[in-house]
């Protein structure tokens, strides 16, 4: 197997048009490719500039989930603390587990921040949103949001071999209209549900107004965390 590790731009479009696969950080792929066969060729991105970013209002796909810190916001902090063990989290990258990953631990933290996603196509560098990202595997650059008032990311403990455990993420964000906006977003098993409402100091008043968007069909015990995170996060901002 050819690796490629483009340096720019034109480089890394280059090696999509000669058919190299995306490896990320290789933590999720290397055992498929173990027993299905090795491509003939692989592209990395962790030597592309674009790639690499820590920002507070940007990350790259390419940055080592261990590599995260204060300088993001604490949902995608804490996201990429959850992941896996110290060992995976020192491979494991933002790319790899949002695009790559059946779990995405990262994705409720992403879509709570309102983040939208930097692509490389074939002709040119692209922006869209998350669920185009996953649903059409496309090579995620990196990702770009606005800064929240707060953030924050549970995720429940789970058994080794068992389901995935439940994932609930909340911001609150400045917002022109209202105000303020809170956004949450909740990993049920392999599912992500996500909804905003305007802020409240009522987290009650908040869940409905959710439950009757896209986040309707929580079982009981989900919406019973995700009260928990709501009126956590509420109590956070009441006084910001």
């Amino acid at each position: 197997m050819l690796l490629h590790l483009p340096t720019s731009l034109p480089e890394a479009q280059e090696c999509m048009a000669q058919g190299a696969v995306p490896v990320g950080g290789a933590t999720l792929v290397w055992a498929t490719w173990q027993r299905d066969g090795f491509p003939q060729q692989a592209m990395s991105l962790r030597n592309l500039p674009q790639a690499n970013a820590i920002e507070a209002t940007a990350l790259g796909s390419a940055v080592v989930l261990h590599q995260i810190d204060e300088r993001v916001p604490e949902a995608l902090r804490q996201a990429a603390a959850s992941v896996g063990t110290g060992a995976v989290r020192r491979t494991a990258t933002v790319g790899g587990n949002i695009v790559g990953s059946t779990l995405r631990c990262l994705l409720p933290a992403a879509l709570v921040l309102d983040a939208r996603a930097v692509t490389l196509g074939a002709d040119a560098v692209h922006e869209t949103d998350l669920d185009e990202v996953v649903a059409k595997r496309l090579l995620l650059l990196g990702l770009k949001w606005r800064t929240p008032i707060a953030s924050s990311f549970h995720k429940q403990s789970g058994e080794a071999g068992g389901p995935p455990p439940l994932v609930v993420a909340t911001a609150v964000h400045a917002d022109s209209e209202s105000g303020r906006l809170l956004r949450v977003a909740v990993r049920d098993g392999y599912e992500v549900f996500s909804g905003s409402t305007a802020h409240t100091a009522d987290a009650e008043q908040a869940l409905h107004t959710l439950e009757g968007a896209d986040m309707g069909a929580l079982r009981p015990p989900v919406r019973e965390a995700v009260g928990r995170q709501v009126t956590d996060i509420l109590a956070r901002t009441d006084d910001h």
